[in-house]
């Protein structure tokens, strides 16, 4: 899709990304990354379970993943808890 990086795109599914312009049911481009630096938006899998889109943060000892809602509090994990799955270079949203 863009370049040599391989990319694609999720559908977003709740608001914890809306104080950074990202709404329920836009569309996300993503580039496929298993690192990240701080600040980056990310889609991150946390217990081989769950998959989120927050801010990426490597604190102390653990990794901050942070929502852009003030309504929501940020997700503490270690390390080897969270596997970054990529980083958000791109955002569609549909017109109503």
């Amino acid at each position: 899709m863009l370049g040599k990086s391989k990319t694609y795109v999720l559908r977003v599914k709740g608001d914890s990304m809306i104080e950074d312009s990202v709404q329920d049911g836009d569309f996300i481009i993503v580039e496929e990354k298993n690192t990240a630096n701080n600040g980056e938006m990310v889609i991150a899998m946390l217990n081989e379970n769950e998959v989120t889109l927050k801010r990426y943060y490597r604190e102390k000892d653990k990794i901050r993943l942070q929502p852009a809602n003030q309504n929501l509090k940020p997700i503490f994990v270690q390390e080897e808890n969270v596997k970054i799955q990529g980083i958000v270079i791109g955002l569609l949203r549909k017109f109503k």
